[in-house]
């Protein structure tokens, strides 16, 4: 006889066993749901062959949720062994949740195809069932759209799930379908709205879901990608990675992997790329995830490729996947993996079967949005190399073109100097092989023309004014209260790391805030070669170029309407002798060296400067024989050269800028120096002994000027100064921070003013002079694109900047500042003013940025 009150009592603990296990699987703790089932059917005694009718289907909705736990953990064939027995067991209105389940484990393991069939079965049936549920089979529904890029279907699909949950008071789903919407936003290409989207998910998920954060940021690492900002995603997987880690989520653990081999691949680590995709194959295949394993496989066949090991057997290979994500209907894998073919065939010297190849069926255009850019630009890239390998190379620049244009297009919707420098990552591969086909025509003018459609190209897009928003607001408030106590402590010889910390996280905070901000799509054209050689002529300068192709230092001259090209050394020499004199200077500027130690460095500086000069003499001499001055045009760490101590630069009138477009937009926007001061501005900043004396006496060079100094010296008052006016000069600290070059800074009474803040101007001052050590530098990445203080004033509209690449003596920069507003004030250039003023002194690293 049955005991039914200790029924009851033990039907009612596995019920709740269950919904606290659907909480942790909520919350991504699989292991700890699958503790809590396999309590609750140990209290049914499920598998001691009794037939209880009237406790199968709790026992069958146990099993269902078992089955998923155990595959999130990795035992994927385990859970499908449980998900049939759940089938057996089920009564008929628990079917659909079977089919639910089913199909969720197949989109976890990659299989879209037998996904998309079992949730197309479960849907019907929940219509007048289980709402709740029915907002799961549409969340993970639209999952399946994304991965096979119905990207309308997919939003539909999380739209109409959301609505679902927040009717029936589910928040965790909720959340979930906005994150796939977010995802949408992605595919399409709007990194900016997707990272919104995003932002808000995670305070959902902080609230109702926090174990689903690591996914997150998974997705936000993607976002990164889509951008460029390989360093900025490999530090959130990382995160990632430990979170999937510890919740033992298997599947998400080797996504992410796979993402960190991307990284590698972009940053070109190629070894780096294929240990991780090694690894993320093998944990997929561990969990019989047989087509995240192929995408795996494809991207160590990628990383080979990359490294030039074996190209016929990355062709085979790679052919042979393409087949099988055919198979599996994943046409984006597919046609990856076909490019990547093709171009092993072209590294093998295979034209015949390359162009076979290259002609083979595709899915093109199959995708009602077209495809990921990441594919049409690696088929850009296999086209021109095909066209180049058959001697065609006007076909190949026109592929190169075309696919450049594609970043344009992409650049065009990021409103963040952060995004708009790292997009030209994604097209370095396609630039390089731009430049070195114009260089194989022995063209001197298609160089020139390329090496400007290759390089800086982010000066082209205004960025998008600095949000003003309540959040951003209370970041930079508590930054610049943190920044004056980490000033206050290193006075006193005193440090906290965690003041450090909490500035690292506030930076990140506002950072973020900008990467959501969209583009204006505005774009100058690139510069005209005849209109910059009629500006030169007008000027007297002569344009020197530098340029690093396949590690060679080449340089590009224009002078009296002739474009002529030098080869010239190996660039890492000549880059490693601009760091060596970065230091020798920085320490050439201490206050008590002894005389011996002076001495050395001293020596060091001119061996340095040596080095820089032998390289770079024949193009420099050609320039100056037919002009008064220079424009130069620097490359990746030649942008960290003091140019105007060269022997041969001494005396002369320079200006340096990132490209000849961007000198050129910087001459046109040039205004008349206003030589009563009248729009101009002084800022004098704290605890720099001879700033206010500078101030000082600089205001009887510019009366009309206004002044800002002591503790009316604020960032606000010295921001709304700064707006309009014409010219501004800083005698302040300065500090480059390379690790986050957007708050590089200039410290002010109240903390520090930071290159993020400028973009809250509505016009920059035309000419910015700052005599502060350090803001002159920059990061530079691929593309030769600048990160900086200086960077940031270029980028939004300052015409000439002139500032320091290193330390200056105090003395020095006084006397440098005065005899350069002097010449400016007389009716002088900058470039003309700063080439007088700097004559004779060794120590003064000063450069004319911009229009010069």
């Amino acid at each position: 006889m049955r005991d039914h009150g200790r029924a009851g009592t033990l039907r009612e603990q596995a019920e709740r066993l269950h919904r606290l296990s659907v909480e942790a699987t909520d919350d991504g703790r699989p292991a700890l749901a699958a503790r809590r089932l396999r309590q609750a059917l140990d209290l049914l005694a499920w598998n001691s062959g009794r037939d209880d009718g009237e406790g199968d289907g709790l026992v069958a909705r146990l099993l269902i949720s078992l089955a998923h736990a155990e595959a999130e953990q990795g035992r994927s064939e385990l859970g499908m062994e449980l998900l049939d027995e759940a089938q057996r067991r089920a009564p008929a209105g628990e079917l659909a949740i079977v089919h639910a389940q089913r199909g969720l484990m197949h989109l976890r393991m990659g299989s879209s195809t037998q996904a998309l069939r079992e949730l197309d079965i479960a849907a019907p049936l929940l219509l007048d069932g289980d709402r709740v549920e029915l907002a799961r089979v549409l969340l993970n529904r639209s999952v399946i759209h994304l991965t096979t890029g119905r990207i309308r279907q997919a939003r539909d699909d999380a739209r109409r799930s959301a609505h679902l949950a927040h009717t029936h008071d589910h928040p965790v789903i909720a959340a979930k379908a906005l994150h796939n919407d977010g995802y949408c936003d992605l595919l399409l290409g709007d990194v900016p709205a997707a990272l919104g989207v995003f932002a808000r998910v995670e305070r959902l998920y902080q609230d109702v879901n926090p174990g689903f954060l690591p996914v997150l940021a998974l997705d936000r690492a993607r976002a990164l990608l889509a951008v460029g900002l390989t360093d900025e995603a490999g530090h959130t997987l990382d995160r990632a990675i430990d979170g999937f880690r510890r919740q033992r989520l298997m599947q998400d653990y080797a996504e992410a992997e796979l993402a960190r081999a991307q990284c590698a691949l972009d940053a070109g680590r190629h070894d780096e790329a294929r240990d991780w995709a090694r690894r993320a194959e093998t944990h997929f295949r561990r969990r019989g995830s047989a087509a995240w394993a192929r995408r795996a496989e494809l991207m160590r066949l990628r990383s080979d490729l990359a490294r030039g090991a074996a190209p016929r057997t990355v062709a085979r290979r790679a052919w042979e996947l393409a087949a099988r994500f055919a198979e599996l209907a994943m046409p984006d894998d597919g046609e990856m993996a076909r490019l990547v073919s093709v171009r092993a065939l072209i590294a093998a010297g295979h034209l015949t079967a390359a162009a076979t190849t290259a002609t083979a069926p595709s899915r093109k255009g199959s995708r009602p949005r077209g495809e990921p850019l990441d594919v049409r630009l690696m088929r850009h890239l296999a086209e021109a190399e095909l066209a180049d390998a058959q001697g065609l190379p006007g076909r190949a620049l026109r592929k190169v073109r075309s696919g450049l244009t594609l970043i344009d297009s992409h650049r065009g919707t990021l409103g963040s100097l952060d995004m708009l420098t790292g997009v030209a990552a994604l097209g370095a591969d396609l630039a390089a092989h731009g430049l070195r086909a114009a260089l194989e025509g022995s063209s001197p003018r298609q160089v020139f023309a390329w090496s400007e459609r290759c390089r800086a190209q982010a000066f082209r897009f205004r960025p998008t004014r600095a949000p003003e928003d309540e959040q951003t607001a209370e970041a930079l408030a508590e930054l610049r209260q943190l920044a004056q106590q980490m000033h206050a402590d290193e006075a006193a010889g005193r440090r906290r790391p965690a003041l450090r910390r909490r500035c690292l996280e506030l930076e990140q905070v506002i950072r973020e805030r900008g990467w959501q901000l969209p583009g204006v799509g505005e774009r100058l054209a690139p510069a005209p070669a005849a209109a910059v050689r009629e500006a030169l002529d007008e000027d007297g300068f002569a344009l020197v170029s530098l340029l690093n192709v396949d590690g060679g230092l080449l340089a590009l001259v224009l002078v009296n309407g002739r474009c002529h090209l030098h080869r010239l050394s190996a660039y890492e020499p000549v880059a490693e002798a601009a760091r060596r004199l970065a230091g020798d200077l920085n320490a050439q500027a201490g206050r008590n060296l002894r005389p011996a130690m002076r001495a050395v460095i001293e020596a060091s500086v001119q061996r340095q400067l040596g080095v820089i000069s032998d390289a770079l003499g024949a193009p420099l001499r050609q320039a100056l024989s037919g002009a008064r001055g220079i424009v130069l045009i620097p490359t990746m760490g030649l942008s960290a050269v003091p140019w105007g101590l060269l022997p041969e630069l001494r005396g002369r009138p320079l200006a340096v800028a990132p490209s000849a477009l961007v000198w050129l937009a910087a001459r046109r926007a040039a205004e008349p120096f206003v030589r009563d001061g009248s729009s101009s501005v002084l800022v004098a900043g704290p605890d720099l002994e001879h700033a206010e004396r500078e101030i000082e006496r600089l205001g009887a060079v510019h009366p009309k000027a206004r002044t800002l100094r002591g503790g009316s010296a604020t960032v606000s008052a010295t921001l709304s100064a700064l707006d309009g006016a014409s010219f501004a000069h800083f005698a302040t600290h300065g500090h480059h921070e390379r690790e986050n070059v957007l708050f590089s800074r200039l410290d002010l009474a109240d903390g520090p003013l930071m290159a993020h803040d400028l973009q809250r101007l509505d016009r920059t001052p035309g000419h910015v002079v700052l005599s502060a050590c350090d803001v002159g530098q920059a990061v530079v990445r691929a593309g030769d694109e600048l990160l900086g203080f200086t960077a940031a004033l270029l980028y939004l509209g300052t015409s000439t900047v002139i500032s320091s690449l290193t330390r200056v003596p105090d003395a020095v920069a006084e006397q440098v500042m005065m005899a350069y507003h002097r010449g400016v004030a007389l009716g002088a250039s900058p470039a003309d003013a700063l080439a007088s003023a700097a004559e004779g002194e060794p120590a003064c690293t000063f450069v004319c940025f911009g229009a010069g």
